[in-house]
């Protein structure tokens, strides 16, 4: 049996949309019921992260992929040059994280795929902007190169994945438009702004934050999992703002809206707004950071890795992947 088939997942954010259900070795309704407390402690070295939770009920590995950026395109994308013109040329070459040498997209993700299946990962997690625009041909090679590493996974989208630079329409409407024309296959199924995956009882939820913001029915979906009390982990694409941070740590930073965006221009995207971020999306964050059963938070979109901890609550931010970067996390039972 392949190693795909030991995982499902759950989603559920519209009546249209399947609901999964638990993976084989997953925590049972009784066990979640009886109240085991959720936080441990956890230790960063490098790359490398480890929880120790007595909520933890057996050993397991998940890698962390994030910004890999790739821009392959093929004669499909003929039409959309205008709008991929830029970011197409943005990751050609790139220099390895931790050696120096020169490597590129294509190789850093590949080489992400083969450590995965060396580790016996159980849980390969993407957090967006793992392709520079939504390419065809990119958005193929990824599905293909998946297929043959059987490595169960999940998928958010980042700020790029979705856009076209210039492209007319709200940024709604884009991400909408994209990921239903070429995204799509990467969520499985699943509702593409929320989702959740259970990996031996430990809740991993998907949240797309790629607009800086949190939709209410992305809120109501978190405080779904805070009730339930299951172990949880977020995974987000732009991480949440923490004090002294700079305004790209853009979900929830107070600072954040039009007087601070300086790359509207550059992107070819509509200014943030003037009124900063929805009272969603700070309740979100000030309830990320109060909740008994969240273990961490992991997020991309900086590329540079980065700690945070808020209220006990560590936030993980993972290096670029188009250098080469992974990050390593093991779930051990304290």
């Amino acid at each position: 049996m392949k190693r795909r088939s030991f995982i499902q997942s759950a989603a559920i954010a519209s009546l249209s949309l399947p609901v999964g259900g638990m993976i084989a070795g997953g925590r049972s309704a009784e066990k979640r019921a009886a109240g085991m407390p959720a936080r441990g402690s956890f230790a960063v070295d490098g790359n490398r992260v480890r929880f120790f939770s007595p909520a933890i009920t057996r050993p397991f590995r998940v890698l962390v992929v994030a910004d890999t950026h790739l821009f392959t395109d093929d004669d499909r994308g003929e039409p959309y040059r205008q709008y991929s013109e830029r970011m197409a040329k943005a990751y050609n070459q790139t220099i390895h994280f931790q050696t120096g040498a020169p490597t590129n997209p294509e190789q850093s993700f590949a080489a992400a795929l083969k450590l995965g299946q060396e580790s016996n990962v159980d849980l390969l997690v993407l957090v967006g902007d793992i392709f520079s625009f939504p390419s065809e041909a990119a958005i193929d090679w990824v599905c293909d190169a998946l297929a043959r590493a059987d490595l169960p996974y999940l998928y958010t989208a980042g700020n790029h994945d979705w856009h076209y630079e210039g492209m007319e329409g709200s940024l709604e409407t884009l991400r909408a438009t994209w990921t239903e024309n070429r995204l799509k296959p990467l969520y499985q199924g699943n509702h593409p702004l929320m989702a959740a995956y259970d990996v031996h009882g430990i809740q991993f939820l998907a949240i797309d934050n790629s607009l800086y913001q949190i939709q209410p029915a992305q809120l109501d979906y978190f405080r779904k999992y805070v009730s339930d009390g299951s172990p949880m982990v977020l995974m987000l694409h732009i991480p949440l703002f923490a004090p002294g941070r700079p305004v790209g740590f853009g979900c929830g930073h107070p600072d954040w809206g039009a007087k601070s965006d300086r790359n509207h221009e550059l992107e070819r995207r509509p200014k943030w707004p003037e009124s900063g971020h929805s009272q969603v999306t700070m309740d979100f964050h000030r309830e990320v950071f109060s909740a008994p059963n969240l273990l961490g938070v992991f997020a991309g979109h900086i590329h540079r890795q980065s700690l945070d901890v808020m209220n006990g609550i560590p936030q993980f931010v993972t290096d670029a992947n188009a250098k080469g970067a992974t990050m390593d996390v093991e779930f051990l039972p304290a």
